[in-house]
């Protein structure tokens, strides 16, 4: 398929200008789904054009994928890349344990506000979930994990968590859509919960990194799938 004919099927009733996150994330879908096969090659101004934005946001956008190995650059050509395995299992691991860290840390210093806000966004998920929105939930997702960076009240640790979420965000993206994946997701995310206001941090740290691992299978069982498909 064309990168022209799966723009518009994703944003046919959409005409508004899109943001690079949005761009992204539209791109991480289609390439995703094998939409768009390994070695097409995303033009700029075509999407700048489809979306009715600038070159800058999409270039940013490209960027994001292209970190996450979803994209590569060859020579002047951007293309859809095929997944290595092996660099992406890598990454989620690192993650995994970033993520514990930020974690346990947080069980111990997180405010009552603070709380209320993880509270709340965890709430919200679940409605995500009951109606099937991946968009919203993987939205969701990503303040509950932010949110958990800033509980643990240390800056650097924020910076690179931060830093190593931006690398991963097209792809935990990708797995999310896997059949019942956002399910066990946020069925995770509850054993986290648990555990936090149980104030066992050492059990939140646990969970966290198996909940990231398990996003990494999901991730894993995508691409063996498309790999036998090809």
């Amino acid at each position: 398929m064309s990168l022209s004919n799966a723009i518009i099927q994703q944003t046919e009733n959409e005409r508004r200008p899109l943001l690079s996150d949005q761009i992204r994330s539209v791109l991480a879908d289609v390439i995703g789904s094998g939409e768009l096969e390994p070695g097409t090659v995303l033009e700029e101004q075509q999407i700048a054009d489809k979306y009715g934005v600038s070159r800058t946001p999409v270039r940013e956008a490209l960027r994001q994928l292209q970190a996450s190995g979803l994209v590569e650059l060859n020579g002047r050509k951007m293309l859809v890349a095929r997944i290595t395995p092996t660099r992406t299992m890598e990454m989620f691991e690192v993650m995994a344990e970033i993520e514990a860290v930020c974690v346990r840390l947080a069980t111990y210093r997180m405010t009552l506000m603070e709380r209320g806000e993880l509270t709340r966004i965890h709430e919200s998920s679940l409605r995500a979930v009951e109606r099937g929105d991946v968009d919203t939930y993987d939205t969701l997702n990503g303040e509950f994990h932010m949110a958990l960076y800033k509980a643990a009240h240390n800056s650097f640790l924020q910076e690179v968590a931060l830093s190593a979420r931006a690398r991963l965000v097209a792809l935990r993206r990708v797995q999310l859509r896997q059949k019942g994946r956002m399910f066990r997701s946020r069925s995770e995310h509850d054993g986290v919960m648990q555990a936090i206001a149980e104030g066992d941090a050492e059990t939140a740290s646990r969970r966290m990194r198996a909940h990231m691992l398990s996003a990494a299978a999901a991730f894993d069982a995508y691409i063996t799938k498309r790999e036998n498909a090809e």
